[in-house]
């Protein structure tokens, strides 16, 4: 039999811990799972993630896929986030100076390209 040199065990053991570590690290990382918001991600993105959470967590309940109890506190948690992007979004908004004549043309032209184009929807069937 041939002896096992220092080199080739150090190797393996190395080997041996690197895969450990592969394998083992995904069900440590804790932080992905308690942090919503990823970086990168702005407040709107964030929105309406949580409005479809909050629509997909309602649809489950009247699915009877989750209980009450966890209905309610999911959708209190969301709803605290959603109200909190909110007024961020309104303070940045009141913090800006926004030329109120230029918004309220604005609406008028969406209102009027949507009242024409419910019209065309009306005349197509």
């Amino acid at each position: 039999m041939q002896e096992i040199s220092v080199i080739s065990m150090i190797f393996t053991s190395a080997l041996v811990l690197i895969c450990l570590f592969l394998v083992l690290a995904p069900f440590f990382t804790w932080s992905s799972y308690f942090s919503f918001a990823y970086k990168g991600q702005d407040s709107a993105s964030n929105k309406e993630v949580l409005l479809s959470t909050l629509n997909e967590l309602e649809f489950e309940y009247k699915m009877d896929k989750i209980s009450h109890s966890d209905y309610k506190k999911l959708k209190k948690q969301y709803e605290e986030q959603v109200v909190s992007i909110i007024k961020e979004e309104k303070v940045v908004l009141s913090s800006q100076k926004v030329d109120k004549d230029l918004m309220a043309e604005i609406e008028s032209e969406i209102e009027a390209a949507m009242k024409s184009y419910r019209k065309k929807k009306g005349e197509g069937k």
